[in-house]
């Protein structure tokens, strides 16, 4: 981007069309969890997406997501689901299964929408992004932050070089959870850096690319897992990324894009709906105006572009592409190798 970048007049309003315009599909909710919760309940109400099919372990489980979702079919077995009358699969299980009930989706003959993170390691991305490409079928990461609107604003801010040259980009993201939380069992791969890392490390990379150095720290919690993680990452040309992630308290969760010309900063929680300022060195400022929300406001854009690409007959989307989601994997890989982190089945 240009030293000499202009400082635009006004911001640029976000081109997400309405998420009711998407053709619909017949989606198939693998993993009927908290998230798949959110997710059915915010495609329902904002688009024409039909959910069709439901399936976990428990055919029990499956049969109450349905009856509280109005869905039509449960079924008490992933192969079951995949098999089923359905164009995409929804992949919402625990982060240790993403990779197996993806390609469990992919040999059915069915899309995929992987939630977030698309797998536990760079490997497992490599393969679904690998078997989706031989199958000819659309696979995606379900990284929602994304797709929203203001994210749109943002792209069209950094493509036309308003920042200047990107120099610094700063990014947390902590909560707390309480004690029972899978997030805390080592099984299951817990720990703040891919449950609430990811968000971080996705915008890092989304906006500067891979580092050439990186440092990484970390603390235990007494659970077993990893309770904090922060990093320093340094770039080709010399900008420099710093993020934190941890489990034992809320924090602002706000990210800063830092430019030669402007600095972009997204109000907290930067993942979500909700605003971000451009601001000039000369004291001057843009406001860009979103409403604040959580999953029922935001979710339904994924949904949406997602059918809009495979009615399209492309077989990856714009806002989160696989090579990006096994980018960030790369590097959430390469501050578990600082740390000594392994998850189950490494």
């Amino acid at each position: 981007m240009s030293l000499q970048a202009t400082a635009p007049a006004v911001l640029p309003a976000s081109r997400v069309p309405d998420s009711m315009d998407a053709p619909p599909l017949r989606w198939g909710i693998m993993g009927p969890g908290w998230i798949a919760g959110r997710f059915t309940e915010s495609v329902q109400a904002h688009t024409r997406q039909m959910i069709a099919a439901v399936g976990s372990r428990s055919r029990e489980r499956s049969q109450a997501f349905a009856d509280t979702f109005g869905i039509a079919a449960a079924y008490g077995s992933y192969g079951e689901l995949a098999a089923a009358d359905i164009d995409i699969v929804y992949v919402a299980t625990p982060h240790t299964s993403h990779h197996s009930a993806a390609l469990a989706a992919l040999a059915a003959g069915k899309h995929v929408l992987i939630e977030k993170p698309i797998g536990i390691n760079a490997a497992q991305a490599r393969d679904i992004r690998d078997k989706a490409a031989a199958a000819g079928l659309f696979a995606a990461e379900a990284l929602w932050t994304f797709f929203l609107p203001k994210f749109d604003a943002v792209r069209q801010l950094l493509d036309a070089g308003a920042l200047g040259t990107l120099t610094t980009v700063i990014a947390e993201y902590g909560e707390h959870f309480e004690p029972g939380h899978r997030i805390f069992d080592p099984m299951l791969a817990g720990g703040p850096l891919l449950d609430l890392g990811t968000y971080p490390l996705a915008l890092v990379t989304a906006v500067l690319g891979a580092p050439d150095q990186l440092r990484a720290l970390g603390i235990g919690h007494p659970s077993g897992v990893n309770g904090q993680i922060s990093a320093a990452m340094s770039f080709p040309g010399g900008a420099h990324a710093v993020v934190n992630t941890q489990l034992n308290n809320f924090t602002p969760t706000q990210a800063s894009l830092v430019g030669t010309a402007a600095t972009l900063t997204l109000d907290g929680p930067f993942n979500m709906p909700g605003g971000f300022t451009l601001s000039q060195p000369d004291g001057t400022s843009l406001r860009y105006e979103e409403p604040a929300g959580a999953h029922f406001e935001g979710l339904h854009f994924e949904a949406a572009a997602v059918a809009r690409a495979i009615h399209a007959g492309r077989t990856s989307v714009a806002e989160r592409p696989l090579e990006a989601s096994i980018l960030t994997m790369d590097v959430a890989d390469a501050i578990r190798g600082q740390l000594g982190i392994t998850f189950p089945g490494e």
